[in-house]
C-alpha cells in the first residue's frame, strides 16, 4: 500500500495495483482500474515515485529489511 493525502487533508492507504492512471488537473487525479476517482493533495510526480518505490520493495524485499 502507499500513502496519501487527499484533498481536505485526510491520509489514507491506496493498493497500487488498482492504479490505472494519474493525472494533474490542476489538482491530482487518480483513476482506478474500475473507473473511479481519487483527488489527492500529492503531485503525480509523487505518486509515480511511491508505486516505484512499492514494486521495488515486492521485488527485493531483503534489500528494505530493517
Amino acid at each position: 500500500m502507499i500513502e496519501v493525502c487527499s484533498l481536505n487533508g485526510n491520509v489514507f492507504f491506496l493498493n497500487p495495483d488498482l492504479i490505472y492512471r494519474v493525472e494533474e488537473l490542476p489538482d491530482t487525479m487518480i483513476t482506478l482500474v474500475d473507473g473511479k476517482t481519487l483527488y489527492v493533495a500529492n503531485q503525480a510526480s509523487q505518486i509515480a515515485e511511491l508505486v516505484l518505490i512499492y514494486r521495488q520493495k515486492i521485488a527485493h524485499p531483503n534489500k528494505f529489511k530493517e
